[in-house]
């Protein structure tokens, strides 16, 4: 019988493999056409749809949608259409369906609703002969093969990498990312397993073992690695964790912080890192128990999992990474299995 985690633990291992086969030829190829007939679409707004995991890296997407591209973007409610049958227009939209398994019928739904409306529809997953893929006009596969345990890391970070390539391959106009874009990406697969050898998450995680909560932060791009990491301590340990940008943490729930409550705060090199200044400044008033994920030390923080330096557009495919070790250290530090969360399962098909 294996051993707990040790599915999860592989699946975290792999994930700088995963990057770099997205970026050989025959991948990188493929998202460019899909790319390229976007582009050449020219969409007036895109709308994105998933769920669970695949909901933080649609969250993702959203962000470089609106930065990089200039284009309204939005997470659709799957029930709006499947639940109380709205049938909203979306003839000039670009409908993003977003599943690592891509074996949900309400996502399915969702594009076949959007398609018939006149949308351009795509299916980003893991599975690229699934419902959903079969559904839309075009499928991009993030290639990340088999995951071991219930709890995705490695189909997220490949999500997050498919995505980004996909919208920067939009934002060229022919779909081919530019020399310099393609080699900054060229380095996430070093980057990520220097950042996969750093002890520190493992090392910590009995410090929180008997933790009653967690909340976790960041702003802008590392929005959703918050929301994600949130999501895999809840799934793995059963641990209440709750996600909160910077900005809306200001707005409330602060009170709830304090030296009890661990602080899970994303801090990256860019515009989205500075903007968590003052989030730290008014945790410290609260003496509340800090970690912060990025490539500096802050003040008054408890411990740093460190990521390199990188544009921030390209932080979340390696700060999620030290979070998912948390994860599943913490969840072995529990008693938990983190390869089969109880109650749960690979497939969640919701209607």
């Amino acid at each position: 019988m294996a051993q707990r985690g040790t599915g999860m633990a592989a699946d975290i291992a792999e994930q700088p493999e995963v990057y770099a086969t997205l970026l050989e030829p025959a991948h990188a190829g493929a998202i460019a056409k899909v790319a390229k007939v976007i582009a050449e679409r020219r969409p007036q707004h895109v709308v994105f749809t998933a769920r669970g995991t695949s909901d933080h890296a649609a969250l993702y997407a959203a962000y470089l949608t609106e930065i990089r591209l200039g284009l309204p973007a939005g997470l659709a409610s799957p029930s709006a259409i499947t639940v109380f049958g709205a049938r909203p227009d979306l003839s000039h939209a670009l409908v993003i369906g977003v599943s690592q398994s891509g074996g949900s019928p309400d996502l399915a739904e969702v594009l076949r609703v959007a398609r018939a409306s006149g949308a351009l529809t795509l299916a980003v997953t893991n599975n690229p002969s699934s419902a959903l893929a079969q559904t839309a006009e075009l499928s991009v596969d993030v290639a990340a093969e088999h995951e071991r345990a219930v709890a995705a890391t490695k189909t997220y970070t490949a999500e997050l990498m498919a995505l980004l390539m996909l919208i920067e391959g939009v934002r060229a106009g022919d779909g081919v990312l530019p020399a310099d874009e393609h080699a900054a990406l060229s380095a996430l697969p070093e980057l990520a397993t220097r950042t996969l050898a750093d002890t520190t998450a493992t090392d910590i995680a009995a410090r929180y073992r008997f933790a009653a909560r967690m909340v976790t932060t960041g702003r802008g791009y590392a929005y959703p690695s918050a929301r994600e990491a949130a999501l895999k301590l809840m799934e793995t340990s059963y641990l209440p964790a709750l996600a909160f940008s910077g900005a809306d943490l200001l707005h409330g729930p602060l009170a709830m912080t304090d030296p009890d409550v661990p602080v899970l705060a994303m801090v990256g090199a860019g515009l989205g890192g500075q903007a968590m200044r003052e989030v730290l400044t008014r945790l410290d008033e609260r003496r509340a128990d800090v970690v912060t994920v990025g490539p500096e030390a802050v003040p008054g923080a408890k411990a740093l999992l460190t990521v390199p330096a990188v544009d921030e557009r390209y932080a979340p495919l390696l700060e999620i990474l030290p979070l998912q070790q948390l994860a599943l250290s913490l969840a072995l530090a529990r008693g938990e299995d983190p390869d089969a969360p109880r109650g749960l399962k690979k497939v969640t098909a919701t209607l």
